[in-house]
């Protein structure tokens, strides 16, 4: 029997796919990602996003259905097994793999537990501190309330900006990131049992509030910062989410320096994230599991971090530091791979059925992504024609208003310039559905106008040309494309049949 890899899931949450030494950005410190790409991994300059917020996007990438099978399109919507929602943490459990979660949620309903889920949920213990010699640490906002955020009617209210963390002495900002990380670190090391390893690592970083310790912080040269993507003169042809939140926001005075210490501090994040990510994989090599391990390092979306002088994300915008994220994945050895820098288009969904590849796993439901393998092993380098992000609701779906966060309906909330719109009935919160080629890419929109971007001279994505005749036949042809998207995974069909009589 061919022995089955490990699986190693290293998902940081909200990095954007730009920030990456290796794909060109001179401003970023990813030296362990960089490498990887060089030797043993095969790193996707076009990996896309299934929708630009959390949880919608794991329950996506962890099913490999889009958001619309099932109606997955809110932070507060998640797998349900009883409802016959696959999950591929526990498809890996059941097929035999002890799977290890250390990390942040949002995918399954928390008041149901993890066992179904999970062979461990780790949580450290007093133990584990003393050993680790750090000392417990929340992230920034639980240790520290709202002091840093300034008064309401400043213009840092809504930036999510801290800045430089405070160690007070220790090497490390302890907060759960690093716990989870070195906890994994330590399972890793001393495990000795004969199931093969699922580790799932979905960290919080780069995830606002922007805020990192040194080293990190300062090894960033601001001076090498691309320019961001300013802000519209006027909002002609963008949703009106992005004007609602710029205007909400009231960042507006800020300066470019300003906006560099932003996004310093947020490429810091990142570097810390790289950091981690090769402890990690320093750790396999220390326990004779690299070889045998099959690696995937994601992000389930990106951050805007102060293109189009904005910061966060948003639920119905699909701009490409919104949706394009890392990708990097590394088969076992022997599975076949070239490394490199590929240019294909991939989708997030397009990870568990890589998985199931790997594994030799028939999954018993419909899903829509496509084996990575191919790629990985430079058999190929076409993959998809088009690439789709989704997301918004219909007017009167109130249950999909998120009013389970009633602090950020009111403007006392740090998500209030987003969230508050969401709740509303007007336009901004509108369904929406994005197809991207490599050239081209169209919005399509309920109750405002859709928008088209010809990405070969507007990368950007500043100048809406909905209307523009010259681009009439690329309209057309993009429009029939999302057609047939949505007629190919419009339904999933249960493998089980019942009986009629």
């Amino acid at each position: 029997m061919v022995q089955r890899p490990d699986i190693i899931i290293f998902n940081p949450d909200q990095w954007r796919g730009d920030v990456l030494g290796h794909m060109g950005n001179p401003a970023a410190v990813t030296p362990n990602l960089d490498r990887a790409a060089g030797q043993d991994f095969v790193s996707f300059r076009n990996a896309f996003c299934q929708n630009p917020v959390c949880t919608p996007s794991r329950c996506s990438f962890m099913t490999g259905w889009y958001p619309h099978v099932r109606g997955h399109r809110t932070m507060f919507h998640m797998l349900h097994p009883e409802r016959g929602e696959p999950n591929l943490l526990k498809i890996l459990k059941d097929a035999g793999y002890f799977v290890w979660w250390g990390g942040k949620n949002d995918l399954v309903p928390a008041e149901d537990g993890y066992d179904a889920y999970c062979d461990v949920k780790f949580r450290p213990t007093d133990a584990d501190f003393a050993r680790w010699g750090h000392k417990r640490r929340g992230f920034f906002a639980s240790d520290r309330g709202d002091s840093w955020r300034g008064r309401p009617d400043s213009d840092t209210y809504y930036s999510f900006f801290v800045g430089r963390l405070d160690t007070e002495g220790d090497s490390l900002y302890c907060d759960p990131d690093w716990q989870n990380v070195l906890g994994a670190i330590d399972f890793i090391r001393g495990y000795r049992g004969d199931k093969p390893l699922c580790i799932y690592l979905p960290l919080t970083y780069p995830h606002p509030q922007y805020a990192v310790e040194e080293p990190w912080f300062s090894m960033i040269d601001r001076a090498k910062l691309p320019p961001r993507i300013p802000a519209p003169r006027d909002w002609t042809g963008k949703p009106s989410l992005l004007k609602g939140i710029h205007q909400r926001q009231n960042m507006t005075t800020w300066t470019e320096p300003r906006w560099n210490e932003l996004r310093a501090t947020y490429y810091g994040m990142c570097a810390r994230v790289d950091e981690q990510f090769g402890r990690v994989m320093a750790a396999l090599r220390d326990a004779g599991r690299y070889d045998r391990s099959a690696v995937f390092f994601f992000s389930d979306h990106g951050d805007f971090t102060g293109d189009y002088g904005l910061v966060e994300k948003t639920q119905n915008t699909f701009e490409d530091c919104l949706t394009r994220v890392p990708f990097l994945v590394k088969p076992p050895a022997g599975a076949g791979s070239r490394p490199r820098i590929s240019d294909a288009l991939v989708e997030l969904v397009d990870f568990p059925a890589t998985v199931f590849d790997l594994a030799g796993i028939q999954p018993n439901y419909t899903h829509f992504g496509r084996s990575l393998l191919p790629l990985v092993a430079g058999q190929t380098d076409e993959h998809r024609d088009a690439v789709f992000c989704e997301g918004g609701r219909l007017h009167g779906e109130r249950h999909c208003m998120e009013l389970e966060s009633p602090s950020n309906q009111e403007p006392g909330g740090l998500y209030w310039p987003r969230v508050g719109l969401q709740s509303r009935e007007g336009p901004e919160h509108t369904k929406a559905v994005m197809v991207r080629t490599a050239t081209h890419k169209y919005v399509h929109r309920l109750y405002e106008p859709d928008e088209l971007y010809d990405l070969r001279s507007d990368p950007g994505q500043q100048h809406n040309r909905i209307t523009d005749s010259a681009l009439a036949g690329e309209l057309a042809a993009l429009r029939h494309r999302l057609l047939t998207f949505y007629l190919e995974t419009c339904d999933v069909v249960p493998f089980q049949t019942d009986r009629r009589w």
